[in-house]
């Protein structure tokens, strides 16, 4: 048995629906507003709104890895996000490697692949499962708890430090500046703090750097600080902004899976029953809960040239959005998939992305994420949730800051 999402009403006129308010994700039925899209506009072009330029919507699966794939002819050196392509040009463009395309891109990433890989990273993988282990059994023992705050939060963080060698002491301070980077708590957060967020993750990361470079040890920032590609050091900002997208995407979109996926289970309890059964591997589950989640909900290209798409033409210089949040629920691509199945085969979401950008840590995403259901199997009996869950504030990340749970032990 699965259960599904509620059915309900997006509003009549799509080019009424404004994706770049946040505020919009809270006030409509986001699977309702995408199933529409995906009907009567799968490549919708979404107006200009005073000084903001329009865009390109594409929310159908098969559109989505087509243009994931194809480098050729959308480039990802001008964003890959739609506030920045909205802006013009993202600052880390050529340096980070999410924003690099060509040559540069292929010798950063496999510079960084070493770092990676599931050898290299055994010891890390060990240390996550521990880590989850004990924090679920210490809120387990609280009984009632905020489970993203007093255990998702000191999760991946404490990975990503393991993989930097950031002080135990700092990181709870990156947890804060890496939210407030890409979302917001509430609609009053303003974009001066995102900014000043994100300064203050670079001045950080910075300093660090300059003391691996004196210093090396065996973590990334290390070998980023001290690698050479034909001969040359890697530049100052290329060292910064890959340390920092490490941080970027390995804290922020994992804490939102796990939270996501609790809630999930909670909500589902024949699901819940069929996972601690043993009815279904840990690894479908997570997979499942990965889909379900979809904590980045869009990343976007530019246009190189002139593209062809259902009817449509993609203009040269254009901003195209790829909405996962849609892809990943798109009939076309998923049998029944508005229901929560934690038994989904096959189960080829796009949380990751897809092609040459394919996510770099997609490999600890999933420990994160497995590791974390493998403790709730193993540990907890029963979930209640004790109160509404935090949303977060924006139209990019689709996630919690704060749920109430009780547990009660297995």
């Amino acid at each position: 048995m699965t259960v599904q999402l509620p059915e309900a009403d997006a509003p009549q006129d799509l080019a009424a629906i404004d994706l770049t308010d946040p505020q919009t994700f809270h006030d409509i039925d986001t699977h309702a507003m995408w199933r529409r899209f995906r009907t009567e506009s799968p490549v919708h072009w979404h107006p200009p709104r005073g000084a903001t330029p329009g865009f390109w919507v594409i929310s159908r699966y098969a559109d989505a890895v087509e243009i994931y794939r194809d480098n050729k002819r959308f480039t990802s050196e001008r964003g890959n996000v739609l506030a920045t392509l909205l802006q013009g040009e993202d600052s880390a463009s050529r340096k980070m490697l999410a924003v690099t395309d060509g040559q540069r891109h292929r010798q950063i990433r496999n510079l960084m692949l070493k770092s990676f890989s599931p050898r290299v990273l055994q010891p890390v993988v060990a240390g996550v499962h521990r880590h989850t282990r004990e924090l679920l059994a210490q809120a387990v023992e609280r009984g009632e708890t905020d489970f993203a705050a007093d255990v998702v939060d000191h999760i991946p963080i404490h990975t990503m430090g393991e993989l930097l060698d950031i002080p135990l002491a700092d990181r709870p301070q990156l947890v804060e500046w890496n939210t407030k980077t890409l979302s917001a708590h509430a609609s009053g957060d303003g974009e001066f703090e995102s900014i000043m967020a994100r300064n203050e993750i670079l001045l950080y990361l910075s300093e660090l750097a300059a003391k691996r470079r004196a210093n090396p040890g065996d973590d990334v920032l290390s070998t980023l600080a001290n690698a050479t590609i034909d001969g040359e050091p890697l530049t100052d900002d290329e060292i910064v902004f890959n340390g920092y997208s490490l941080i970027l995407g390995g804290d922020e979109s994992t804490r939102m899976s796990t939270v996501g996926g609790l809630i999930a289970l909670a909500g589902n309890p024949a699901q819940w029953r069929r996972l601690k059964d043993g009815e279904v591997t840990a690894e479908s589950a997570t997979e499942e809960v990965l889909r379900w989640t979809t904590p980045a909900m869009h990343f976007g290209r530019r246009a190189l040239v002139d593209v062809p798409l259902r009817e449509k033409v993609i203009r040269a210089g254009d901003i195209v959005t790829l909405w996962n949040t849609s892809a990943n629920f798109d009939e076309e691509a998923f049998d029944d998939p508005c229901s929560f199945d934690v038994g989904r085969s096959p189960n080829k979401h796009v949380v990751f992305g897809h092609g040459p950008h394919f996510c770099l840590g997609a490999f600890l995403g999933r420990v994160h994420v497995g590791a974390m259901v493998e403790a709730l199997r193993d540990t907890v009996g029963a979930i209640e949730l004790r109160g509404p869950a935090k949303r977060l504030y924006s139209n990019f990340i689709n996630g919690y800051s704060g749920l109430p749970v009780a547990f009660t032990k297995a």
